[in-house]
């Protein structure tokens, strides 16, 4: 089950840098343990984001794609996201380093 959330983020792009929201290091966690409802914890590239609203939807969406029948959508900004947040393979897939 969170084998299939997980693919569903990997469909959630922020569409400022263009890769998708778990492969960026934006969430933080995926709690499953009272599944069939979900809680998935994550974080923005910047509290101003303009997309923001637009992003919690789709993270919603995704839950609910991956076999969740009620998605809490948990806004977080500690820790904050900074370059470290990004996995080296996600860097290095974005020429970054």
């Amino acid at each position: 089950m969170k084998d299939k959330i997980i693919e569903e983020l990997r469909k959630v792009y922020d569409p400022e840098i263009s890769c998708n929201v778990y492969d960026l290091g934006l969430i933080y966690d995926i709690d499953v343990e009272h599944f069939p409802k979900v809680t998935i914890t994550h974080t923005l590239t910047s509290a101003w984001c303009g997309f923001a609203d637009e992003i919690v939807v789709m993270i919603e969406k995704a839950g609910l794609d991956g076999g969740a029948n009620a998605v809490d959508v948990v806004t977080t900004f500690d820790p904050p996201f900074t370059m470290d947040s990004v996995p080296e393979e996600t860097k290095l897939m974005l020429g970054w380093i």
